[in-house]
C-alpha cells in the first residue's frame, strides 16, 4: 500500500473513532446527576430562570437530538459554550492549550536530550556500573509519580534553596512591567521572538520545575527502549565491520547504531507525549500552571459537559494524528516496515 492510500485509510478510520468517542463521552456526560441549566443561570436560580435556560440550551430535546445538534456545531467549528466560563469553548481552548503544549513539549525535549544518550551509553556499556546506574534511573523515572516529584522539587528548589519559583508561568511583577506580546501562546517563544529577554528568562525559569517533573516518565521510557534496542543493534555485523574499518566509536554509537535503534524509542515517546497531555493535570494544579488540565478540572467539578466532550474529542484527535505521524516516520526510517 502506498503512502497516500495508507493516509486516506487511516483518516477514514479516524472519523469512525471520533464519532464513537463523541457518542460515548456525550451520553456518559449527560447521565451524570446534574442540572446544567441551573449551573448556567448561576447561584440561587429560580425555577423560571431554570426553565428558560433549559429551552435556550436545548436541554428539553431528546439526547439524540442534542447530540446531532452538537455534532453539527462541531462540523461548523463551533464546540459550544462553556457553562463555567460563559465563553465559546474554542476560545477557551485557544487560551489554555498553548500553556499545556509548552509544558509537555519542554518535558519531551528534556526526555529526548537526557533519556536517549543515557540509553545509548547504557546499551554500549552493558553490565558496567554506568549500565546499572542508568537502569536504576529508568526504573525510578517510570515508577515515580510525577506529582510527587513535583512536590519534592518545590520543597527543595523553592522552600529550601530558593533558586526556582513555586509555580505559575510568569512572575506577577514581570507580567506587569514586561508583558509578553502573544503570538503563539508559548511564553518562551513569544518573549524571545519579540526581544523581551526579561520575560524570556523569567518564563524559562518558571518552566523548569514542572517540565522536569513531567519528563520523569518519558526519560525512564526513553532509557529503557533505547538501551534494549541498542544492545541488539550493536551485535549486528555492520557494526563490527564499522569498528574494523576504524570508524570512531562515537560515530558508531550515535550515528550508525542509533539510527536503527531510535525507531522504537520514537514510537514510545510519541505515545508518551499524548499521555503527558492528559496526565499533566496534576502537574498543572501543583504548579498553578494555567493550562488545559486546570481548565478540564474546573469543568469536571462544575459538571461542564460541553467542555468535557470537546476536550475529549481534541485529545482523541491528537492521539490519532500523532499515531499516524509515528507510523509514517517509522516507515521512512526503517525500510523493512510496510504500511498496511
Amino acid at each position: 500500500m502506498n503512502r497516500l492510500d495508507y493516509i486516506i485509510k487511516r483518516l477514514i478510520m479516524a472519523v469512525f473513532v471520533l464519532i464513537s468517542v463523541s457518542i460515548m463521552t456525550f451520553f456518559i456526560a449527560r447521565v451524570v446527576p446534574s442540572d446544567p441549566a441551573a449551573a448556567w443561570v448561576g447561584p440561587r436560580p429560580t425555577q423560571e430562570q431554570i426553565d428558560k435556560a433549559t429551552l435556550e440550551l436545548g436541554l428539553d430535546k431528546p439526547l439524540t437530538v442534542q447530540y446531532l445538534r452538537y455534532m453539527q456545531g462541531v462540523l461548523q467549528g463551533n464546540l459550544g459554550t462553556s457553562v463555567k466560563t460563559r465563553q465559546p469553548i474554542l476560545t477557551d481552548i485557544k487560551t489554555f492549550l498553548p500553556a499545556t503544549l509548552e509544558l509537555v513539549l519542554a518535558g519531551m525535549l528534556i526526555a529526548v536530550l537526557v533519556g536517549v544518550p543515557l540509553g545509548v551509553l547504557s546499551g554500549a556499556k552493558k553490565g558496567s556500573w554506568l549500565d546499572h546506574l542508568t537502569r536504576l534511573v529508568s526504573i525510578a523515572g517510570v515508577s515515580m509519580p510525577a506529582f510527587l516529584l513535583g512536590l519534592l522539587l518545590q520543597l527543595l528548589f523553592f522552600s529550601r534553596l530558593g533558586l526556582l519559583p513555586l509555580g505559575s508561568r510568569l512572575s506577577t511583577e514581570i507580567s506587569l512591567t514586561h508583558p509578553i506580546t502573544p503570538i503563539t501562546g508559548f511564553y518562551v517563544i513569544d518573549s524571545l521572538a519579540t526581544g523581551n529577554m526579561v520575560a524570556f528568562k523569567d518564563s524559562l525559569i518558571h518552566l523548569i520545575l514542572p517540565a522536569v517533573a513531567l519528563a520523569t516518565y518519558p526519560i525512564g521510557l526513553a532509557i529503557r527502549m533505547t538501551r534494549s534496542t541498542m544492545v541488539e543493534v550493536l551485535n549486528e555485523k555492520y557494526i563490527a565491520a564499522a569498528r574494523l574499518g576504524g570508524v570512531p566509536e562515537r560515530s558508531i554509537l550515535f550515528v550508525l547504531a542509533l539510527k536503527n535503534a531510535i525507531v522504537p524509542t520514537l514510537n514510545a515517546l510519541g505515545l508518551a507525549f499524548v499521555y503527558s497531555l492528559t496526565g499533566a493535570i496534576l502537574i498543572e494544579i501543583i504548579f498553578s500552571w494555567p493550562g488545559l488540565g486546570a481548565y478540564v478540572t474546573n469543568a469536571v467539578l462544575s459538571v461542564d459537559f460541553p467542555v468535557i466532550v470537546s476536550v475529549t474529542l481534541i485529545m482523541t484527535v491528537f492521539y490519532i494524528f500523532i499515531n499516524l505521524i509515528l507510523d509514517l516516520a517509522q516507515a521512512m526510517l526503517d525500510p523493512r516496515v510496510t504500511l498496511q
